[in-house]
């Protein structure tokens, strides 16, 4: 008898399971998905990356900085741009793992300064428009890179 009564629970929890999964789906479905998924996931991510960095190259600005063309000269573009979507990536929803330095450690002995800075995010926005990101997806990337600035861009003692 044992094994009818549990038997029978079972069937009646299967039967509250496959009823209430709408119900808990529903609510999945009001939820607004990752902005890494508004983004168009890795892909997107990678082309929008590829762009940012060419720009970010060409710079006039940044290329002033002795310290930043001589790291560009000892880091592979190709290892930046796979760094920098990893990064991205992950810090909107995505499934990707960034695993290289922190931003404090990667960009110390840079000196980068508040005019490197404005003229990096400033390609940021050209890049973002070149690929027509929305508007609100926009001010979300933005709110998320200027969460770096403190430890990528020196004080000023």
């Amino acid at each position: 008898m044992q094994s009818i009564r549990h038997v029978g629970t079972s069937v009646v929890m299967a039967l509250l399971l496959i009823m209430m999964a709408p119900l808990m789906h529903a609510g999945d479905q009001k939820s607004e998905p990752s902005l890494y998924n508004r983004l168009g996931g890795a892909y997107a991510i990678a082309s929008v990356v590829d762009d940012f960095i060419e720009r970010l190259l060409v710079n006039d600005v940044l290329n002033a900085n002795p310290a930043i063309k001589s790291s560009r000269d000892r880091v592979p573009k190709a290892g930046l741009k796979f760094h920098v979507t990893m990064m991205v990536s992950e810090v909107t929803g995505g499934p990707e793992k960034y695993t290289g330095r922190t931003m404090k450690d990667s960009h110390v002995h840079l000196n980068i300064t508040s005019q490197e800075w404005d003229a990096m995010v400033a390609d940021f926005k050209v890049t973002l428009a070149k690929f027509e990101v929305p508007e609100k997806e926009q001010q979300e990337l933005i709110a998320i890179v200027a969460t770096t600035k403190a430890d990528i861009v020196m004080s000023a003692n």
